[in-house]
């Protein structure tokens, strides 16, 4: 990726899953005991991005995990997530509801996608939409850094987009998890902190 060659109006920021149910103490992960103090930072870090880059005419695009809700509402869990996070129930990452939504310090996506896997690219309109708005180059933050923004993150470069990564505006629920999953991405990735995006962005 040439960093002076950047046009911000085909450049998206994509924030992986910084949903209230993942991240917001009243959400569906914090209920369940499942918390992380790097995953709470993540928010302040990434906000000056996604303000630096509406400011100058990208795109901000949200993830959003979602439990698609079966008959009587109940979600549809694969067996994986369940034995991982059996706290999970009706109403979790519901489409709508308010812990399905990006948070609130965060708002307002251009453009939401719903994800049912780690990969937002997987039986998504990901793709369609940025290839709609003429968007080649993406930024990458959210959580967790070795599953939903690794996977979205490789999807993406094998479709021929630029990529980079936030190195701190990601993270896992374990700091070597993190760190190991940046040093992989890295390769196909640019790594870049939070403030290096900001003032890139303000610069152009």
């Amino acid at each position: 990726m040439s960093l002076h060659q950047i046009d911000p109006a085909r450049t998206a920021l994509i924030i992986v899953d910084l949903q209230n149910d993942f991240v917001h103490p009243d959400g569906a992960y914090a209920r369940g005991g499942a918390k992380s103090e790097a995953i709470a930072a993540l928010p302040a870090r990434v906000k000056p991005v996604a303000d630096a880059l509406r400011a100058k005419g990208g795109w901000v695009v949200s993830t959003q995990f979602t439990l698609v809700p079966g008959k009587g509402g109940e979600p549809f869990i694969s067996p994986h997530l369940k034995e991982l996070r059996p706290f999970l129930a009706k109403g979790d990452f519901c489409p709508g509801a308010w812990g399905h939504q990006l948070l609130d310090e965060l708002q307002p996506a251009d453009l939401s996608v719903e994800k049912v896997a780690y990969s937002a690219f997987f039986m998504s309109r990901l793709e369609w939409v940025l290839k709609k708005a003429g968007i080649d180059t993406l930024f990458f933050c959210g959580i967790v850094t070795n599953g939903g923004v690794a996977s979205t993150l490789r999807d993406a470069h094998v479709r021929d987009f630029s990529t980079a990564i936030l190195t701190d505006g990601c993270a896992a629920f374990k700091q070597a998890t993190h760190e190991t999953s940046i040093a992989d991405l890295s390769t196909i990735a640019k790594p870049m902190t939070c403030a290096e995006a900001t003032a890139l962005f303000e610069s152009l």
